[in-house]
């Protein structure tokens, strides 16, 4: 997933307490020249307990009957308006999204930063105008990729009989869209049979909108929702977007805090946790500053929010289950005899071959069959995965 906005939302903020990797953090505009990439976790309840078995996973963690299993993140420079244009650091980091399958548009909720990402009055600038800024951005940066020689692709399209939606497929094949999108964007923009020749600019603007929206899906972080002029913001932007995004309160600040805290032995705290525990010596001002947390984001919106934004979106907007294979149904184990051992996240519409394919080529090509182990029974090829579904692979030999 990619995360966005202007400068200067806490960010980069975001990605340190999503990752706990270190980055530059600083109350100025461009503190990410180049992108950070790390590795998040997305959250859900592990099968061992319910199994009641004691698991050795490998390419996740489980603690206390949580599974975390990885995601990769982005953070990008901050974007300014017009930097479609090449304005601020413009076209180059918007080229750093194209292989986000989602993004996370970090905001500043308490509305002290201007449209560039410069300090304010706390509750002098209005969120909302990051949103359509953003979705603006976004939009003319697609936009440019089409409308350049658009009346020479289109005369091609129609000159060979192409399929307007297999050729826009190919040509924006770096964004790294389904084509699934550019159907339904066609149609969702009422451009289904009309000749591409004749299509005007605000069709093509209309056509691009229809495409991000469903093959950049979005949540929106609103972030600092601790302080004092963010509570009234988020209850608005909740209310004007509705229907289109997702907003939910974060603090990635208290978040990072935490996280290091856990880290430094002395609180208890697992990530999309609603309260931590202090377990070892802390100052009075450690104490102040971890109640203002407690106080101002876990007893008010029931955590810090990073962790939900993630969840939010693999399991929400991507709509991905996480799928645990084993070699052995009565033990769960690998053939190693690890219990456990991989989760798999696996896309929507996903089925029991794909899950075969993707813990290894040569299972896929000589599947077989696969059990559902909860049940033991038996499962087809297209059998569709669902949530912490315990599968063993049958293939032959």
């Amino acid at each position: 997933m990619g995360i966005v906005g202007k400068p200067n939302t806490g960010k980069s903020t975001f990605f340190a307490a999503a990752t706990l990797q270190d980055v530059k953090i600083a109350p100025y505009p461009f503190t990410t020249i180049e992108p950070n990439v790390g590795i998040g976790y997305v959250r859900f309840e592990c099968v061992c307990k319910e199994f009641g078995v004691k698991d050795n996973p490998v390419n996740s963690i489980c603690i206390d009957g949580w599974r975390f299993a990885p995601v990769e993140l982005i953070d990008v420079a901050g974007l300014v308006p017009d930097a479609w244009q090449g304005r601020g650091l413009g076209n180059r980091f918007l080229d750093h999204l194209r292989r986000a399958d989602a993004l996370v548009h970090v905001v500043d909720a308490s509305g002290a930063t201007d449209s560039e990402g410069r300090p304010v009055e706390p509750g002098s600038h209005d969120p909302l105008d990051d949103v359509v800024f953003l979705e603006r951005e976004l939009d003319m940066w697609i936009y440019g990729m089409l409308e350049r020689d658009w009346k020479r692709f289109a005369m091609t399209v129609e000159a060979t009989g192409s399929k307007i939606d297999e050729e826009l497929y190919k040509r924006l094949s770096g964004l790294e869209v389904p084509r699934s999108a550019v159907q339904e964007a066609i149609e969702a923009a009422g451009l289904h049979g009309k000749r591409p020749t004749s299509w005007t600019g605000d069709d093509l603007m209309r056509f691009v909108r229809e495409l991000r929206f469903r093959s950049k899906p979005m949540v929106i972080a609103a972030n600092k929702a601790d302080l004092p002029t963010a509570k009234a913001n988020i209850e608005r932007l909740q209310a004007a977007l509705k229907g289109r995004y997702i907003v939910l309160p974060t603090s990635a600040e208290a978040e990072l805090a935490l996280r290091k805290a856990v880290t430094a032995g002395v609180v208890k705290y697992l990530p999309g946790d609603r309260d931590f525990e202090v377990v070892g010596k802390l100052t009075e001002k450690q104490l102040a500053a971890l109640e203002y947390i407690r106080n101002r984001m876990l007893k008010v919106y029931g955590g810090t929010g990073v962790q939900e934004v993630i969840n939010t979106v693999v399991f929400g907007l991507l709509g991905y289950v996480a799928v645990f294979p084993v070699a052995d149904e009565q033990s769960l184990s690998d053939s190693e005899g690890r219990v456990l051992p991989e989760v798999y996240l696996m896309k929507k519409g996903a089925t029991v071959r794909d899950l075969a394919y993707a813990v290894h080529s040569e299972l896929g090509e000589k599947f077989i069959a696969g059990v559902d182990v909860r049940n033991r029974r038996r499962v087809g090829a297209e059998t569709p995965l669902s949530h912490r579904m315990v599968v063993k692979i049958v293939a032959g030999r």
